[in-house]
């Protein structure tokens, strides 16, 4: 599954790093401690062994016994065995720690015994067999491992016979399982630091990001104007704010510019039409009732009309987008108004069933006109696109009702489907669908989008509801305050 979350992605990716190099440390370093400890261990062997083959004395193994643990520097309880071997191969001296090591010392002693006896083997088989002297005697340290642990074992060969020291490794390795549990500890501990540092870092380094995102947010008809101040962000992100607040500038320009034409189009056009409107109206009268003419200039009239309420209704939006829609606000009685549309409901379309419910009380503040002109486009359209005459399925509701802080008035009627990539583009400004591209239906596409826009002036809101099939509903939302 792939990650969303970018400022995610940054820290997991600090933290894997992170992770892999600490771990790779960590194994490194544990092994490096263990490698120094072992040669440090070996390095004293060597010195013992070296000191034991340099004396004389046919007594040359005496003494160390109890000097091994203080020189090898190894804990009281670390088990340590001596072997001392003459030239022929008889057991001179065989010690053992104070430890009790049980069967270990037989284990030692077989070992070390099979260790000197494959020195004696070598020796033998030399080309040139030569006395070793103590400055030149070498010492073979090896590593063996028992069924009791694991033993680093040093061997010298000497004039005076062999001598062998084995000192268990449970020292170091208890030294090493510390560090180990060290490591597993801390290494969690620090991934876990890092991983809340590259969280928090990455949040700062998205910071400019926010702020775009909180500008754009605020980008409205009337939020153009927003801008994203340069000075306190980062180099990186310079350049993408600057070609942000361009973007802008340019989008309110061009709006600016598309609602003035819109609104001063508007504006010009309604004397000319006022004008041909009187002027077709005059021509009516002094024709012959009933003849060609007159029914010519009539059709004449109801297009001038229907121009008039396209640049009434372009005008009202040009100033909803620039926000500058004029209301007279007042305390409004949206029962009151219903009740009226609904009598109208009456005249148009006696045998449609009307279902009405209203409950609580409707009352907003805002401005009636544009309101009553919201509600009696929601009627108009239930009533022209409901079904047919002689459908017995037809009906129309009206539901008012106070739900919160705010007075919510649904409208539905029993309709036909509407398509699903219709009912996103029901508000675009001049569509109609396929039921409404006909010519005894009235419209012009602008009504919803202008409802719509009204609603929000009254910071409120218009919305197609989810329905089942064969029904449209439509559900205004206003503030009470």
């Amino acid at each position: 599954m792939k990650l969303r979350s970018f400022r995610l992605r940054i820290a997991l990716m600090a933290v894997a790093l992170a992770g892999g190099a600490l771990v790779g440390f960590g194994l490194v370093a544990w092994r490096l401690i263990y490698v120094a400890k072992v040669n440090s261990l070996d390095a004293k062997l060597d010195s013992q062994l070296q000191r034991m083959a340099a004396r004389r004395s046919p007594l040359w193994w005496q003494n160390f016994t109890q000097e091994l643990p203080r020189e090898l520097e190894t804990q009281i309880d670390t088990p340590i065995t001596l072997l001392a071997v003459d030239e022929k191969g008889r057991t001179l001296h065989y010690s053992v720690s104070e430890a009790r090591l049980g069967n270990v010392a037989l284990e030692i002693d077989l070992m070390l015994t099979a260790v000197g006896s494959e020195l004696a083997d070598k020796e033998e088989k030399s080309p040139e067999p030569a006395s070793p002297t103590p400055s030149s005697s070498p010492t073979q340290v090896s590593t063996r491992s028992t069924a009791t642990g694991s033993w680093r074992i040093g061997i010298i060969n000497s004039e005076a016979g062999k001598a062998a020291i084995a000192v268990s490794l449970q020292t170091i390795d208890q030294d090493m399982a510390v560090i180990r549990n060290i490591f597993l500890v801390a290494i969690p501990s620090t991934l876990m630091m890092i991983a809340v540092g590259a969280w928090v870092l990455s949040g700062s380094a998205l910071r400019p990001v926010r702020k775009l995102t909180n500008v754009i947010q605020q980008v409205t008809a009337t939020g153009l104007d927003q801008q994203v101040p340069v000075g306190s962000a980062d180099v990186e992100f310079v350049e993408l704010i600057e070609v942000f607040n361009q973007m802008l500038t340019r989008l309110e320009r061009s709006f600016r510019q598309s609602s003035r034409f819109s609104g001063d189009a508007a504006h010009e056009l309604k004397t000319p039409l006022a004008i041909l409107r009187g002027e077709l109206e005059l021509a009516m009268q002094q024709a012959e009732p009933g003849s060609a003419l007159q029914q010519s200039l009539g059709q004449l009239l109801d297009e001038v009309a229907r121009l008039s309420v396209i640049v009434r209704k372009l005008l009202l939006l040009s100033l909803a987008d620039a926000g500058q829609i004029s209301m007279r606000r007042e305390i409004v009685d949206v029962e009151e108004i219903l009740t009226l549309l609904i009598e109208d409901i009456e005249l148009l379309d006696p045998a449609l069933p009307v279902e009405v419910k209203l409950d609580g009380e409707l009352k907003i503040r805002g401005d009636r006109d544009l309101l009553t002109q919201v509600l009696q486009n929601l009627i108009d359209n239930a009533i022209k696109y409901n079904l047919p005459e002689g459908k017995a399925m037809r009906w129309l509701s009206i539901v008012g009702r106070q739900q919160g802080n705010s007075v919510q008035v649904t409208v539905a009627n029993a309709s036909r489907d509407i398509p699903v990539e219709e009912r996103d583009r029901l508000f675009d400004r001049f569509y109609r669908g396929d039921l409404s591209r006909n010519r005894k239906r009235e419209g012009f596409g602008l009504g919803l989008s202008l409802a719509r826009e009204i609603a929000r002036a009254h910071k409120g809101e218009l919305r197609l509801n989810s329905t089942p099939k064969g029904q449209t509903a439509f559900t205004l939302s206003l503030p009470i305050q």
